[in-house]
């Protein structure tokens, strides 16, 4: 593909962005809410901080985005924060209208193995196209794309270690037999992550690396 600052690709990179948000949001709300298998990243840290502390995870969620956004700034580009912003906004709606409207029910927990595996296989494809449009789906994203970056570890290897960092965290409120099959989701996804993000990459651009000089920040685009 050309020159990931071309105006040109501006409308497939969107494209891709909120496809993969929306598979983001249709995974979250059908497999894993319904099934209620539980969640890694940040938003296992809210929840963790909810129980241990009793801060709201609306509260908290931000407060451990806002660091990430604002370093991101500086060694990701513009350009890929409000990539980011635009996942995460599409992914409040799309996950609203489907709370709201969605009559679907997937009711997998006599098989929540293949709920794990669903899980895993259809948010790593979400978070790896979204990576490839330039973008985030959230701060927990943007800190393994650095670490990954930083390190020259595979993107979805440091999203495994994170989410089953958070997990294991996890167990002091959640069920174990949930939390487990949520390790298996997310070290799929990982696997996943790491296929979509290089696949193809002998045709497509290499992964924009950490500046040296903070003074040439890039979006962070993939494709």
């Amino acid at each position: 593909m050309r020159n990931h600052n071309s105006g040109t690709n501006l409308p497939l990179r969107l494209t891709v962005i909120l496809s993969g948000t929306l598979l983001l949001a249709f995974t979250y709300y059908h497999i894993n809410y319904q099934n209620h298998l539980t969640e890694g990243g940040f938003v296992g840290l809210a929840l963790l901080g909810k129980y241990v502390l009793g801060i709201s995870p609306s509260l908290s969620t931000l407060l451990l985005d806002i660091p990430v956004l604002l370093i991101a700034v500086i060694f990701k580009g513009k350009s890929f924060v409000v990539n980011t912003f635009i996942s995460v906004g599409a992914f409040t709606l799309f996950y609203g209208l489907m709370e709201r409207y969605s009559g679907w029910v997937i009711n997998l927990q006599d098989n929540l193995p293949l709920a794990a595996l669903l899980s895993g296989v259809l948010t790593g494809l979400g978070a790896g196209l979204v990576l490839r449009g330039g973008g985030a789906s959230g701060g927990d994203d943007i800190l393994s794309l650095l670490i990954s970056e930083w390190k020259g570890i595979k993107v979805g290897t440091v999203f495994i270690l994170m989410d089953v960092i958070v997990l294991a965290l996890s167990l002091f409120y959640m069920p174990v037999k949930e939390t487990l099959y949520t390790v298996m989701a997310v070290v799929v996804a990982g696997y996943v992550i790491t296929f979509t993000t290089s696949f193809g990459r002998a045709k497509l651009s290499k992964v924009p690396k950490l500046q040296p000089k903070l003074g040439k920040p890039h979006d962070g685009t993939v494709m």
